[in-house]
């Protein structure tokens, strides 16, 4: 039993998947997010495998729930930037003045460069950064953590070697 329900899944995948990952793409407009979205439909089809009579009809239910969240992640992500770019050009320059702060925060990686800006810069609480950025709060705060000890420690180098 367990042999042909594996088989019956590995052929609808075969069957379905290009077609499932190119409706996608047409929709999202990239690749490996389509390709993301299709794998996804296909995990949750196969965690609910006995109670799916319909697996083409699922996949593409799924996979069609799934393009609204990534095109709702997307329009947070929009409405974010423009409110953080509005927000600072009303509000009076409070960045400090040294340059290479800025320099070091635009040199961490973007996961831990992303969190750092809506937190420090754009003043927003750590809940709304996990908001926008799709990503758990502790995964958040973790990042800040690692974030704030890279600079710490790039800033310490720089004190150790002006002295």
């Amino acid at each position: 039993m367990k042999r042909s329900r594996e088989q019956a899944a590995s052929e609808l995948f075969a069957a379905l998947y290009p077609r499932l990952a190119g409706w996608c793409r047409r929709l999202v407009d990239d690749d490996e997010t389509a390709h993301e979205i299709a794998s996804e439909a296909f995990t949750r089809l196969w965690s609910r495998w006995t109670s799916v009579s319909e697996p083409r009809a699922f996949l593409y239910v799924t996979a069609a729930n799934l393009v609204r969240d990534h095109w709702r992640r997307l329009d947070r992500e929009r409405r974010t930037v423009r409110r953080v770019a509005t927000e600072a050009a009303v509000r009076p320059h409070t960045e400090p003045s040294d340059p290479s702060v800025r320099m070091l925060v635009q040199a961490l990686p973007e996961r831990l460069r992303v969190p750092i800006l809506l937190h420090y810069y754009a003043d927003l609480p750590v809940r709304e950064v996990s908001a926008v950025t799709g990503r758990k709060e502790g995964t958040i705060k973790a990042d800040l953590h690692a974030a704030r000890e890279l600079l710490r420690a790039h800033l310490r180098r720089n004190l150790d070697h002006s002295r």
